[in-house]
C-alpha cells in the first residue's frame, strides 16, 4: 500500500513539475491567455513599429501571419485550425464571409475613433452600417509608366495599352478580377459584369493585349518597374507608390473609363479567441496618428480623414491616390461575383494566360 502511495505521488510531482514547466514556456514565449492576439494579414501591409508600440502599450503578444490572396484568407479561415481574432479582407470577400457566417458583428459601443473616418468609406454595399467591418485602406487599380520611355499623353486609358509601342512592355498583375475587369471597362461594360457575352467579348480583346504583355506577375512587379525592366505596368495604387518612392521616373494614372475602387476592412472572425484585444486593435488602428504613420508607410490611402491632416501635402494632394470625388464617380467596387461566376472570370483569366506566346 506504501508503494502504491508513493507510485501514487510521484505521479503526481511529475504532473505537477510538467504543468509548472509549460506554463513557464506559454509565458516564455509570450503565448499565455488572453493576452495574445493573432492577427491574419496581406504581406508588407502594416508598420512594424506599429505592431511594435501596440505590444508595448498593450501588453499583448502579436502573432502576425500573412496571406496573399483574399481566397488564400478564406479557405484558411473556413477550415478553421488557428483562432485568428483579426483578418482584413477586401470589400467582395466581406460580402462572402458575412453570407458565409465567418465573421462576428461588431459591438460598436466597444469602438472608439469610427467618426475619424470619412463618411464616404462608411456604410458601403457590401457591408451596410460596418456591421461587421472596420475601413482599413482604400485605393484604386491603374497604370504606372515610365517618364522616360513613355509621354503622359500616351497612357489616359485602358485602351491605350494596346498601342503597339508597349509591344513586350507591360507588366500586368496576376489577377482575374483586375485583368478581366480592365477588358470590359475598356469596352465600357462593368466590370462586375455577368454577361456572358459582355465577358467573352473583353476575352477576344485581351488576346490583342498579349503580344504587349512581357510578364503577368505578383508582388515582383515593384522590383521590376522599379528597376526599368518594363515601361508599362498594370497594378494597384499602394504598389505604385512603392515603385515611386524608388524610381522618380515612375507616375501612377488612373484609367478615364473607370477603373476598380477597392476597400480593404478589419474583420473579427467567428472563430476568434480574443474579442476583447480585438477591438483594442481596431481602436489602436483608428488613432490619427497611428492611421497616418500607417499610411505614410505602407503607401496606400488612408479612409481617416484626421489622419489625413497629418499627412504631407504631397501626399494627400496627388489626385492620383486621393481621387477627387469627379474621378471616384467612375470607379467600381467588387461586388461577390458568386461561385459560378468567379469560377467563369477564373476559367477565362486561365485561357488567356494559355492563349499568351
Amino acid at each position: 500500500m506504501k508503494k502504491l502511495q508513493s507510485l501514487f505521488i510521484g505521479i503526481i510531482a511529475v504532473i505537477l513539475v510538467l504543468l509548472f514547466a509549460v506554463n513557464r514556456l506559454e509565458h516564455a514565449s509570450g503565448m499565455a491567455g488572453a493576452k495574445v492576439l493573432n492577427i491574419y494579414n496581406w504581406g508588407d501591409y502594416i508598420d512594424p513599429d506599429l505592431l511594435k508600440k501596440f505590444e508595448k502599450e498593450t501588453g499583448y503578444k502579436v502573432n502576425y501571419e500573412t496571406f496573399d490572396s483574399n481566397e488564400a484568407m478564406f479557405t484558411k479561415i473556413q477550415q478553421g485550425g488557428t483562432a485568428y481574432d483579426i483578418t482584413i479582407p477586401s470589400e467582395y470577400m466581406i460580402q462572402k464571409m458575412i453570407q458565409e457566417n465567418l465573421v462576428l458583428p461588431l459591438d460598436h459601443s466597444k469602438i472608439k475613433g469610427l467618426n475619424n473616418i470619412h463618411e464616404d468609406f462608411l456604410n458601403q454595399s457590401f457591408d451596410p452600417n460596418n456591421k461587421y467591418s472596420i475601413p482599413y485602406f482604400w485605393g484604386t487599380l491603374g497604370i504606372v509608366y515610365n517618364d522616360k520611355f513613355v509621354k503622359a499623353d500616351d497612357l489616359k486609358y485602358w485602351r491605350d495599352l494596346w498601342n503597339d509601342k508597349f509591344r513586350d512592355n507591360i507588366m500586368m498583375i496576376d489577377g482575374a478580377r483586375e485583368v478581366i475587369g480592365l477588358g470590359l471597362n475598356s469596352l465600357g461594360y462593368s466590370l462586375n459584369s455577368k454577361n456572358n457575352q459582355q465577358l467573352n467579348e473583353a476575352v477576344e480583346k485581351l488576346k490583342g493585349l498579349t503580344p504587349n504583355i512581357k510578364a503577368i506577375v505578383a508582388d515582383e512587379i515593384k522590383i521590376y518597374m522599379a528597376n526599368e525592366e518594363s515601361m508599362v505596368a498594370v497594378t494597384f495604387s499602394g504598389e505604385a507608390a512603392d515603385m515611386m518612392a524608388e524610381n522618380p521616373h515612375l507616375h501612377y494614372v488612373i484609367p478615364a473609363e473607370g477603373s476598380n475602387l477597392w476597400f480593404d476592412n478589419i474583420v473579427i472572425p467567428k472563430t476568434a479567441k480574443n474579442k476583447a484585444g480585438a477591438y483594442d486593435f481596431i481602436n489602436f488602428m483608428l488613432r490619427p496618428e497611428n492611421a497616418a504613420q500607417n499610411a505614410e508607410y505602407i503607401g496606400y490611402a488612408t479612409p481617416n480623414k484626421e489622419a489625413m491632416k497629418l499627412l504631407p501635402k504631397s501626399i494627400t494632394g496627388d489626385k492620383q491616390f486621393y481621387p477627387t470625388d469627379q474621378m471616384l464617380d467612375h470607379l467600381e467596387v467588387y461586388q461577390d461575383l458568386g461561385k459560378e461566376y468567379l469560377g467563369i472570370y477564373n476559367d477565362l483569366f486561365l485561357e488567356l494566360k494559355m492563349y499568351r506566346k
